[in-house]
């Protein structure tokens, strides 16, 4: 399996970024594991990187369920992003509600790979990276 350079991690909940983090630092797949809070500090993270030239993440985990920007108002605001930057970012979300509206609307996002529940576990992280980063 190829290693990843940074894993995103966007989520509002302290206890699951501290769970999904260690998780993912634990199975020391990533050189780097960055946690923003909402989905505006995950544009100005992505912005950031195209500006500076920085690497991008390879994969984002993120929530639906958020205060200040969504998750929807995110993925809104990331078809904006520049179309090389969209296709080298693996986007799940991850989220403890899947309620039938949420997924119905998760189908509208062509940017999203697949909905993963609440908290991550070692077996979902492995199949990802199987099928996506061999």
């Amino acid at each position: 399996m190829k290693r990843l350079n940074l894993i995103l991690l966007v989520d509002d909940d302290e206890t699951t970024n501290y769970l999904n983090k260690r998780l993912l630092t634990r199975m020391d797949i990533a050189d780097r594991i960055e946690v923003v809070t909402n989905g505006e500090e995950a544009l100005a993270f992505l912005n950031k990187a195209i500006t500076d030239g920085n690497p991008l993440p390879d994969l984002m985990f993120l929530d639906i369920k958020m205060p200040v920007m969504d998750g929807f108002e995110f993925l809104d605001q990331y078809h904006q992003l520049p179309p090389t930057a969209q296709k080298c970012i693996l986007v799940m979300m991850l989220t403890s509600s899947a309620s039938f509206y949420d997924l119905e609307k998760l189908k509208q996002y062509s940017a999203v790979e697949q909905h993963i529940s609440k908290p991550l576990e070692e077996a979902h992280v492995r199949e990802i990276l199987a099928e996506h980063f061999k």
